[in-house]
């Protein structure tokens, strides 16, 4: 997706890496509606989840979604997730998180996008992050819709 965001710059984006626990699921489940928009922005992007998928449900998800995935080592998360944005490119990437974890990659990102969901907000994704939604759906839906992107982050 190609995309001008006046006074920001303009923007190829391929890649959207995403946290999933607090993020995409609650209690380590992802509904079916969130399910069904990571399938259609599947269609227009590289959809990733990172994770150190403590309720051990990222392998059979992102085999369910046809999606990449990363299983993170325990310890220094953020820098993990910060680490796969920078493969990926980081110009060409949206981040997509809620924890103090991914901090990182929300700001390493060409735009970081922080959930406020039922599981809440860690303060350091959000102020690191460029947009804050109030759901998995509502980031989803900002991607699908460039508009929003724009109309969030204009100058």
């Amino acid at each position: 997706m190609d995309i001008n965001i006046p006074g920001v710059g303009s923007f190829h984006l391929t890649n959207v890496v995403f946290d999933l626990n607090g993020t995409l699921a609650v209690d380590g489940s992802i509904n079916d509606d969130v399910k069904q928009r990571i399938r259609k922005l599947s269609q227009q992007f590289h959809v990733v989840i990172a994770s150190s998928d403590i309720h051990n449900t990222l392998t059979a998800l992102a085999k369910e979604l046809d999606v990449d995935y990363y299983i993170l080592k325990s310890g220094e998360i953020a820098p993990q997730k910060a680490a796969i944005v920078r493969q990926l490119g980081a110009n060409s990437t949206i981040a997509v998180g809620n924890g103090t974890n991914d901090w990182q990659m929300l700001r390493e990102a060409a735009i970081g996008i922080a959930v406020v969901g039922k599981e809440g907000a860690s303060l350091k994704a959000a102020t690191n992050a460029d947009i804050l939604v109030t759901g998995a759906a509502d980031a989803i839906d900002c991607i699908l819709n460039p508009v929003r992107l724009i109309a969030t982050l204009r100058f």
